[in-house]
């Protein structure tokens, strides 16, 4: 069986929404991520949030016949609340996506939780379900920290290989997660020797830096074989080869790295 793949917006951060998925149109992925609002301040803003920008895409995904999967990314903090995520549901309704991916920054976990519940309550009216991203340097950092909260709110668990690995996952968290596992895996690569050692370093390299998929040491074919052979693939690889590739380029490149893999 062949597995879908998908890109995901950190691969070509910056990229306007509706070039990017042209591009992916135009070299074969079978879906895409769209980020609905930035991430963080140094982001150029590019949100999906009720404007022209919007209406575009839709436009796009209609011409090219592009299926947005998953939209992003909610940062939960001991603020967030209804009126951050009410427009961020409805951008990922009116480009027919299913999920929507957060990861938890509020220390104060049970809180988060409570949050994490409404939100999730939320996305259900929208037909939309809340994909939790455990990131090796946030509250949430193995899958196995993610499985009580899952399990509380109803969100599902989204394993992303970078941060599985350098939160030092083993490989039976797979199998202990996967009654609340997403049903997209987001794929990248990476050396294992080359963990950084600081909060600023694990953040600069999940941005920045990650390996393309085949050209690192991560267990990525085994964590794969624990997964439904029919498991979607995004790619979520930023790295300064975008740069030199151009977009086309890039895209054509990680799709045939992610293939061989």
């Amino acid at each position: 069986m062949t597995r879908l793949i998908g890109i995901a917006p950190l691969s070509a951060l910056g990229t306007e929404p509706a070039d990017f998925v042209r591009a992916a149109a135009e070299t074969g992925y079978d879906f895409i991520g769209l980020r609905t609002r930035p991430v963080t301040a140094t982001e150029k803003d590019l949100n999906l949030l009720n404007n022209p920008r919007l209406k575009e895409v839709q436009a796009v995904l209609r011409d090219t016949g592009m299926r947005v999967y998953d939209t992003e990314f909610i940062a939960i903090d001991s603020q967030t609340d209804r009126d951050f995520w009410m427009p961020m549901l409805e951008a990922a309704q009116a480009l027919a996506a299913q999920s929507l991916t957060v990861t938890i920054t509020d220390p104060d976990l049970s809180r988060a939780t409570d949050t994490l519940s409404e939100l999730v309550a939320d996305g259900r009216a929208f037909g939309i379900s809340i994909a939790l991203e455990p990131i090796s340097y946030q509250t949430v950092q193995q899958l196995r920290d993610g499985i009580p909260v899952a399990s509380q709110s109803g969100c599902r668990l989204l394993l992303d290989t970078l941060h599985f690995h350098r939160a030092l996952c083993n490989l039976e968290q797979i199998s202990e997660a996967q009654p609340y596992l997403a049903e997209v895996v987001q794929l990248c690569d990476g050396i294992l020797a080359q963990r950084a050692d600081t909060r600023e370093g694990l953040i600069e390299e999940s941005r920045a830096k990650r390996g393309i998929p085949g050209e690192g040491d991560f267990k990525l074919a085994e964590c794969l074989a624990l997964l439904p052979a029919d498991t979607p693939v995004s790619i979520e690889v930023p790295n300064p080869k975008f740069a030199e590739l151009g977009l086309h380029g890039y895209l054509r490149h990680l799709k045939q790295a992610a293939a061989q893999v």
